[in-house]
C-alpha cells in the first residue's frame, strides 16, 4: 500500500492509500488544503485537530450545497422526462375538417348567368351567320 505525504495548513501528513489512487488522494487534499488556507487567513494559527475538523465541515457545506443543486436539477430533468413522455404516448389529434368556400356562392350564380347569357348571344350570333 503506497504511503503520500500531503500538505493541510501548512502542516504534512502522511497516509497511505490504494495502489493507482494516489491522484485522488492529492486532489481531495489539495481541496483540504484549500479551505484550511481560508482557516489560516481568518484565524491565523489553529491546533491541528480543529483546523483539519473546520476544513473538512466547510468542504462538507459545500458538498452538500452541490448536491442539493443536483437533486433539483434530476427533479427538474424528471419533470421534463416525464412531460415528454406524456406528449409521446399521447393520443394522436384526428385531423380537423375546415371548409373554406374559395368563391362565394353569389359570385359562382353571378357567373353561371354571365355564362348562359354568353351562350344565349354565341348561338343568336351563329344563326345570323347561317342565314
Amino acid at each position: 500500500m503506497p504511503e503520500v505525504d500531503i500538505e493541510i495548513g501548512g502542516r504534512t501528513f502522511q497516509v497511505s492509500c490504494q495502489p493507482g489512487e494516489e491522484h485522488y488522494l492529492h486532489s481531495a487534499a489539495k481541496m483540504l488544503d484549500d479551505e484550511a488556507a481560508v482557516l489560516a487567513t481568518q484565524t491565523g494559527r489553529i491546533p491541528e485537530a480543529r483546523m483539519l475538523l473546520m476544513a473538512g465541515l466547510m468542504l462538507a457545506d459545500k458538498t452538500a450545497g452541490m448536491q442539493d443543486k443536483l437533486r433539483e436539477a434530476e427533479d427538474k430533468m424528471a419533470e421534463k422526462d416525464a412531460e415528454l413522455a406524456q406528449m409521446r404516448n399521447a393520443p394522436v389529434p384526428a385531423p380537423e375538417r375546415i371548409e373554406v368556400p374559395v368563391v362565394p356562392s353569389n359570385v359562382t350564380d353571378a357567373l353561371a348567368e354571365i355564362a348562359a347569357r354568353t351562350e344565349a348571344l354565341a348561338e343568336q350570333v351563329a344563326a345570323k351567320r347561317a342565314d
